[in-house]
């Protein structure tokens, strides 16, 4: 006779994240970056580090580490709707922004990465099996390099929120990953970026990790009539701060206490 196969924890429902959000941030601080450890974002508690961080030499990683100089990025890479035949489908966008330091200052030529869900919610990754369609002519990557003004620019496809499992019918909204990169490898800052009026943000466990509401604020983009093009795609605006008090939330710095 086979050992009998232990069921799978029920989920928790929305309602139940809901109030473990609600009830996390009262009576702490409301820190500016993300938690490190926030039980509404059940992954959370398996994946943040329980162990002391190991001193590592920086020049001994950048001996191994990847380079890249500015010759490495085309001027195209910053087009995700142009990198194959084709037209990809959805709402086309323009998203342009600066990368700061704390006191206002350009940060140039700074290497921004972006990857993101498809229109329908889908990334083109093979881990990715939820019933969404595919779109071959886009792969929601793209790159480029910041100016001198520390302005960044990308022409893509405004992305759709999708399932996961944190808990039962759990939905991310809508969101780009960015990635920085200063001088060095071992400087890389990883964030996302949200848009205006989402219905799924407070619901949503990843964001409300960071518990601070103005810093929240500070990871949705705003519309940008002025940067929409007639006829083409519609505009949106957002600027990444590194440092100083109105930093950037970022998933490379989350709080403990």
């Amino acid at each position: 006779m086979s050992p009998a196969v232990p069921s799978p924890p029920e989920l928790s429902t929305q309602a139940e994240i809901s109030t473990e959000i609600e009830a996390f941030g009262v009576d702490r601080s409301p820190g500016s970056q993300p938690r490190l450890d926030y039980p509404p974002y059940r992954s959370s508690v398996l994946r943040h580090p329980t162990q002391d961080l190991e001193p590592a030499d920086p020049e001994g990683v950048e001996l191994w580490a990847p380079v890249f100089g500015e010759r490495d990025v085309d001027a195209t890479e910053s087009d995700l709707t142009a990198r194959y035949d084709g037209e990809p489908i959805g709402e086309r966008m323009v998203l342009s922004g600066r990368v700061l330091d704390g006191d206002g200052r350009p940060v140039r030529r700074q290497l921004v990465e972006i990857w993101q869900a498809n229109a329908a919610g889908r990334y083109a990754h093979q881990r990715d099996q939820h019933p969404a369609p595919l779109a071959p002519s886009f792969t929601g990557t793209g790159r480029c390099l910041t100016d001198d003004d520390g302005r960044y620019g990308f022409t893509t496809i405004k992305p759709g929120p999708y399932p996961w499992r944190n808990h039962a019918n759990a939905w991310r909204p809508a969101h780009i990953h960015f990635s920085l990169f200063g001088t060095e490898f071992t400087q890389r800052l990883v964030t996302q970026m949200y848009f205006p009026g989402d219905p799924l943000l407070p619901l949503d466990p990843i964001s409300r990790s960071v518990l601070d509401p103005q810093a929240r604020d500070r990871m949705v983009a705003t519309y940008d009539h002025d940067l929409t093009q007639p006829e083409w795609a519609t505009g949106y605006r957002w600027d990444i701060v590194l440092t100083g008090a109105h930093r950037t939330p970022l998933e490379s710095d989350r709080a403990e206490a």
